[in-house]
């Protein structure tokens, strides 16, 4: 079977997925390839963990429609509380200071995902191959052709452009030439919930410790998602204590803020790397989300910059598709590379020099790191640039900023 495309999106995500439901309207032909059902059980993209949404992502879901349908799921973050174990030194971030309703909101990955597969399924422009795997890429001036595995069933795609939103390892990526560096953190995510004694506030903290960060993040009824940064070997550790072992041992890095902790949910460990791509496109293939950029969770900004790749990409095709341009062309790749190159080298850079700033045990480096969060927590200017830089460091999409594609 043999299907001519505009765009194919190769990973559905929730960066890919976002980009369908973003281009569905536009007139392209889209086709978007996934090799696990969204409803899967093993689908890692919408597994129970949950994402930190910062504002300019709620304005892009928004203005795409998906947000009404997943309001009442999202907790809100309207307060932030930074600290370092064993010194005095902490900052807080309060969103009425802000002039804002919330810092952020909460999301569980599973009600985002069943959002925009819903949005997908009612969208006659795309063409879902899922499960499905691609067996082979040949690249051409005027076009790619795939072959796609669909159980038996073997599809041919000519697409005019390639999105590489399959991850980290991402296979398109590799295909395609492009080389990725990969820095490990020696670091591995415990990611669970957690009930405390005490009603969080909407309040999210982030507390550094020698064996890394560990972040508690507000969700419904009470409950928190603890992420907790550990060595490979604590982690692992980890996963084999009781639950009175391990909330001891969660209660002895956070202290008693919140007061106990009272349940934990279950487990899961995700061992942390800095992956980036040496290029964000090449050929007739744009690379965006984590075969882009893959980053430590200690900002919680991956999926809101992931985000931001897919709405200025779909924000392109839409100009290209109202003047009838080749949406696979050159410049159209050009313009995206250098949209994204401040934003994207920002929190790259952002994400990084925290985690590695705060990992250092040297003295002289705490003692300027705990001066550093005091000095944050009394200049409210550097507040609203860190409020900022959770939006973007370059110019907004029209998503981002509420404007319809069309």
């Amino acid at each position: 079977m043999k299907h001519e495309v505009d765009v194919t999106i190769v990973g559905g995500g929730m960066v890919g997925a976002s980009l369908a439901v973003a281009l569905a309207p536009l007139g392209l032909r889209v086709a978007l390839i996934e090799s696990i059902a969204h409803t899967s059980a093993d689908q890692p993209s919408f597994d129970e963990r949950t994402t930190a949404l910062s504002n300019g992502s709620r304005r892009v879901l928004e203005t795409l429609g998906i947000w009404s349908a997943i309001h009442e799921q999202a907790t809100p973050i309207r307060k932030i509380h930074v600290s370092d174990r064993g010194r005095f030194g902490f900052a807080r971030i309060d969103a009425q200071e802000l002039g804002l309703a919330a810092i952020g909101y909460v999301m569980p990955n599973r009600v985002l995902g069943r959002a925009l597969w819903a949005r997908i399924a009612d969208q006659p422009a795309v063409n879902v191959f899922c499960p499905a795997r691609v067996e082979s890429l040949s690249m051409a001036t005027d076009q790619v052709e795939l072959t796609v595995a669909v159980g038996d069933d073997r599809h041919t795609l000519s697409t005019r452009l390639i999105v590489a939103a399959d991850g980290a390892q991402s296979m398109v990526r590799t295909a395609f030439g492009v080389q990725a560096t990969v820095a490990d953190y020696h670091q591995t995510a415990v990611i669970t919930t957690v009930l405390p004694q005490q009603f969080h506030q909407y309040t999210a903290y982030e507390r550094f410790t020698s064996d890394g960060p560990l972040a508690l993040l507000p969700m419904s009824d009470g409950r928190c998602t603890l992420v907790l940064t550990l060595t490979p070997g604590r982690a692992q550790a980890a996963m084999h204590e009781s639950d009175a072992q391990f909330l001891a041992e969660v209660q002895a890095r956070f202290g008693f803020r919140l007061g106990r902790f009272l349940q934990a949910g279950r487990r899961s460990a995700y061992p942390l790397f800095l992956t980036q791509s040496a290029q964000t496109s090449v050929g007739r293939c744009v690379i965006i989300g984590n075969a882009a950029q893959g980053l430590h969770p200690v900002a919680g900004m991956g999926f809101n910059l992931g985000l931001r790749d897919a709405a200025c990409l779909a924000q392109l095709l839409a100009d290209a598709a109202r003047e009838a341009r080749d949406c696979g062309a050159p410049a159209l790749l050009a313009q995206y590379d250098a949209w994204r190159a401040q934003d994207r080298s920002g929190i790259i850079g952002f994400t990084d020099t925290l985690v590695r700033v705060f990992a250092n045990p040297l003295g002289v480096v705490r003692h300027f790191r705990n001066a550093g969060l005091l000095a944050f927590d009394l200049l409210p200017p550097a507040k609203a640039a860190l409020s900022r830089l959770s939006t973007g460091t370059a110019r907004a999409s029209k998503l981002a900023r509420g404007v319809p594609l069309i």
